[in-house]
């Protein structure tokens, strides 16, 4: 009997259609066999039976279901020897035990056992969301909702690898070929069924894991520094005079224009807390003094967080919380006080600070109330960010904390708006999971875990690029969720809309040599003028051999370079921070542009390309204003101007296991690489990060 319910050992891709009755299994395996020039196995059952029906006026009995099993695995291996290259099952073994469950509360232990031992290389799991068609065999067009949930369980239980299609018959059809091409990619880059799921129900292209993979395998070639960007060569410097001219002119303009705050806000604060999580995992409160670890680990942060412990803004709340748990914690030593601060801090069960991203952290305190990041960017808004009395301010979020970001958004927007007197519109989004990017071991092959399954990791801020992307507005300023300030936002103000005001400015004169080379009113005495702009004002470095192109070429040169996005980055001088700087760079063609470029993209091997980042005066705060629409006021696709070869290969553990992971090319970075950039000198006083939580004790971050 069991010899008779075994496949057929075969290398063809076999596709197994399933679900209940009357939901275009048939029809389905049709159009897919027509399409791949192939065949299909029909429902053996479907003969069997209105062959009985015929003869008896009786349906399916349960001494029929070995039989039609039997049958259609006969019929399944037979069809198989003229297979070209797929093969389509209308049905299967496994369809029968569960038919034999729900009808019977009983399965032929044979047939289970055939059942699960079918291999496919994917099951099609067919919805109910198309009309039930009656016929003589079928007898059950209600509960359809349920009946489709009992198949769907049981592939789950019997770990099958299956993707659910809906929709009508050429909906179903057309994604079911998309499907199989992916499939048969994912199999000959060694990937089985199950790892093809996973990649599929993640979102990301099987063209992307290739990428990635390819990636891993060759490494990312290092950026080439020409020279740094200093001071009149790379980086415009301004008077007072200017930035307070420049800011009049945004001031004057911005009614007609469309602003928006984009603020990357997803990251958790863990490197806040980092040097106390390693406290709390290397102290032992009952072996020594923390004075004496201090000295041991040589902790001059741990020593800075406890002296100034009490001016944090979040010492209160802590510190009251304590004497809630323990009511005789004031009677305690210092270094037990401290220690138990700390742990509540950080504890899951508690405050759980490091976890938490920074947005929605107690970063300032005020002699009213306690403000987070999320507060003060929103009361930024008003300053800058805003036209018409309207501040629209986007934040890019992880989902699972948006009730946070929303908690604390009801409970201050109406007071910061009556204070700005501005109106304030706020809307989030998440980082795609499609550019999520796969993780691979010290071998460069794909990662697993314990259970095999692949591991995903996300693809870094590159990965914002598709956030901005969709976003439509004239004007955008991006500024980083920890690069707040609790003192001269006035002064901060002026620099913002400086930059947008230069970026205005350009965009004008841009737009007016675009537009006249479109209606070819632009002469050949008119290159010299476009030529000398975009190399002083937007830094262009222009082809060597660009004297020896034709008029017609010069123009389309000038226009093609001309005709992009535009961002205008603050810099401001380099006093150790860690973080990228702007550079003259050197492309595989022997272009240079100017970019920001991380210490992480240079070959730190080559003591040139090292004396070139050594020599940088300048370092990015991260404070943009970009421009991200045409002349004609059509938004530009950003993924078309992104560098793919400017990603970065990172080193990881998961589970104790060393991996390797591949960020995007970073948002300021390789994403903007293509951009106009223009570098602006700007005072310190515009940046004041919080990169560990001792940056609150800084003069910015305290009430002067």
């Amino acid at each position: 009997m069991e010899e008779n319910l075994k496949q057929q050992p075969t290398t063809t891709i076999k596709i197994a259609l399933f679900g209940p009755e009357s939901t275009g299994k048939t029809t389905l395996a049709q159009q897919l066999a027509n399409h791949f020039e192939t065949v299909w196995a029909p429902e053996f059952a479907r003969e069997y039976l209105q062959e009985k029906w015929n003869r008896t006026q009786k349906n399916c009995e349960p001494e029929d279901l070995l039989p039609i099993a039997i049958g259609q695995t006969k019929l399944e291996n037979e069809t198989l020897l003229t297979a070209n290259k797929y093969i389509f099952c209308d049905t299967n073994l496994l369809v029968t035990k569960v038919f034999s469950e729900m009808y019977y509360d009983f399965c032929d232990p044979v047939l289970e056992k055939a059942a699960r031992k079918h291999k496919y290389d994917l099951f099609f799991l067919t919805d109910v969301d198309v009309p039930w068609e009656k016929d003589d065999l079928r007898d059950n067009p209600d509960n359809r909702k349920m009946a489709f949930e009992t198949f769907e369980s049981a592939l789950i239980e019997n770990q099958k690898p299956f993707i659910k299609l809906s929709g009508n018959a050429n909906e179903r059809f057309q994604k079911a070929i998309t499907i199989l091409k992916a499939l048969e990619k994912a199999k000959e880059m060694g990937f089985s069924s199950h790892d093809f799921v996973q990649i599929y129900e993640h979102g990301i292209p099987i063209e992307n894991i290739q990428k990635q993979l390819d990636i891993f395998r060759k490494g990312i070639a290092k950026t080439i520094l020409y020279k740094p960007a200093i001071k009149d060569d790379g980086i415009l410097r301004l008077s007072e005079q200017d930035f307070y001219d420049y800011s009049e002119y945004f001031d004057k303009r911005k009614s007609n224009l469309k602003i928006k705050k984009f603020v990357p806000a997803s990251g958790a604060a863990s490197r806040m807390f980092k040097f106390l999580n390693e406290f709390l995992n290397e102290f032992n409160i009952d072996e020594e003094t923390i004075n004496a670890y201090i000295n041991r680990k040589n902790a001059t942060s741990l020593s800075v967080f406890l002296v100034g412990l009490e001016k944090f803004p979040f010492y209160e709340a802590v510190d009251l919380e304590l004497k809630k748990k323990y009511s005789n914690f004031r009677s305690w030593n210092k270094d037990l006080r401290d220690f138990y601060f700390i742990k509540m801090l950080l504890s899951a069960k508690h405050f759980d600070f490091a976890n938490k991203p920074k947005g929605i952290l107690p970063f300032h305190k005020y002699s009213t109330h306690i403000a987070t990041p999320l507060e003060e960017h929103l009361n930024e808004g008003g300053f800058y960010a805003s036209s018409n009395n309207i501040s629209n301010i986007h934040f890019t979020i992880s989902k699972e904390h948006q009730n946070n970001f929303e908690t604390i958004i009801h409970e201050v927007r109406n007071k910061v708006e009556i204070q700005s007197d501005t109106k304030i519109n706020i809307n989030f989004s998440y980082q795609d999971k499609v550019t999520d990017t796969i993780a691979v071991d010290m071998d460069n092959n794909p990662f697993r875990t314990d259970e095999g399954r692949l591991v995903f990791r996300p693809g870094g801020h590159g990965a914002l690029i598709q956030n901005l992307n969709a976003l439509t507005s004239d004007v955008i300023f991006i500024k980083n969720i920890d690069n707040i300030i609790q003192n001269h936002i006035q002064s901060i103000a002026l620099y913002k809309k400086a930059l947008a005001g230069i970026l205005i400015s350009l965009q004008e004169q841009i737009f007016r040599y675009l537009s006249g080379i479109e209606k070819n009113t632009i002469a050949e005495e008119n290159i010299a003028e476009i030529l000398q702009f975009a190399t002083e004002k937007l830094n262009i470095e222009i082809i060597e051999d660009f004297e020896k192109y034709t008029i017609d070429n010069k123009i389309a040169y000038l226009y093609d370079k001309l005709n992009r996005p535009i961002r205008i980055c603050g810099m401001v001088k380099n006093e150790g921070e860690p973080g990228g700087g702007p550079f003259w760079v050197s492309n595989s063609k022997g272009n240079i542009s100017l970019q920001i470029v991380e210490s992480s993209q240079v070959d730190l091997t080559n003591e040139s390309q090292v004396a070139i980042l050594k020599s940088a005066t300048h370092f990015n705060p991260v404070d943009l204003v970009c421009g991200i629409k045409n002349h004609k006021g059509e938004k530009f696709d950003l993924l078309q101007f992104i560098d793919h070869n400017s990603g970065f290969i990172v080193e990881k553990t998961k589970s104790g296991r060393n991996l390797k992971g591949y960020e995007l090319p970073g948002l300021w970075n390789g994403a903007m690489a293509k951009w106009i950039t223009v570098f602006v000198q700007v005072p310190l006083i515009t940046f004041n990060p919080v990169k560990t939580v001792n940056d609150l004790l800084k003069p910015a971050h305290q009430i002067q």
